[in-house]
């Protein structure tokens, strides 16, 4: 029996991800309450999204795309957390330097609130379970690596972005045109970096720091004053890095691209 067609593939893994983005949502709710933002059930929901979505990814790759396991690209740790550091760099360097600049032309003003350094190593993890491993391996690993060899790069990177937004609407975290348009150009970004460093670390690093940045200059951990936070979350910490994220990777070189054993 042959496999299904690549759109049938693709389409039940985005059905199954939305379902359980949906579910564990109504879960956390019904335990948690539906407060509009509470600490326990984002680790709730950060380790049951990852413990859920990437034995799903594996199943549909290995069902589905009939692939055996040991031809799916496998790097060593070293390896991986190689990657990771490299796409974590591509965003945090263009975002440093758009902080400073702002700060030193008196745009910004940042005040620090207690000791940050708990918050980060926490906030990390819980974007790492929550976001950045399960979205990647499902956008930029399996709807990618689908798309990839059936059309060009330039439309595998717009079809991945465009699936990516649409399922930001459907979960509800894109309920408005700028969040549609955030997810599109995010996912823009993303799927570039996936392409010309052939890896899913790197989108998975530059993934992490920046949804780390940016929860955490929020209101949710109260660390930072800010007098200007949409320009420091929309435009510092937002547009620039974006813009420049794809640039920054390349100049990093081999550092930030895939061995050919891994």
């Amino acid at each position: 029996m042959g496999r299904p067609h690549v759109a049938v593939r693709i389409g039940i893994v985005l059905a199954a991800a939305t379902a359980i983005w949906l579910i564990i949502r109504w879960v956390g709710e019904a335990i948690f309450g539906p407060a509009d933002y509470d600490r326990e059930r984002h680790v709730f929901a950060a380790v049951a999204t990852t413990g859920l979505v990437l034995p799903m990814v594996v199943v549909a790759w290995r069902c589905l795309d009939r692939v055996p396991w040991r031809r799916l690209r496998r790097a060593s740790p070293r390896t991986m957390l190689r990657l990771l550091a490299a796409g974590m760099a591509g965003y945090l360097i263009p975002a440093a330097i758009a902080v400073t600049v702002f700060v030193v032309a008196g745009w910004l003003t940042i005040d620090v609130n207690g000791s940050i350094v708990g918050s980060v190593l926490a906030l990390l993890v819980l974007v790492l379970l929550y976001e950045a491993l399960p979205e990647e391996f499902i956008f930029r690993g399996y709807v990618f690596r689908n798309l990839s060899g059936r059309m060009p790069t330039w439309a595998v990177v717009l079809v991945q972005a465009a699936l990516f937004a649409l399922f930001g609407v459907a979960v509800g975290a894109a309920g408005s045109v700028e969040r549609i348009v955030l997810f599109f150009g995010f996912a823009i970004v993303q799927g570039w970096l996936r392409a010309v460093t052939d890896t899913l670390w790197v989108p998975i690093g530059f993934h992490l720091a920046f949804q780390t940045c940016e929860q955490l200059v929020g209101s949710h951990w109260d660390h930072f004053v800010v007098n200007d936070l949409a320009l420091l979350q929309n435009i510092v910490l937002g547009l620039i890095p974006l813009a420049l994220g794809v640039l920054t990777v390349q100049t990093l070189g081999r550092w930030a691209r895939r061995p050919a054993e891994a």
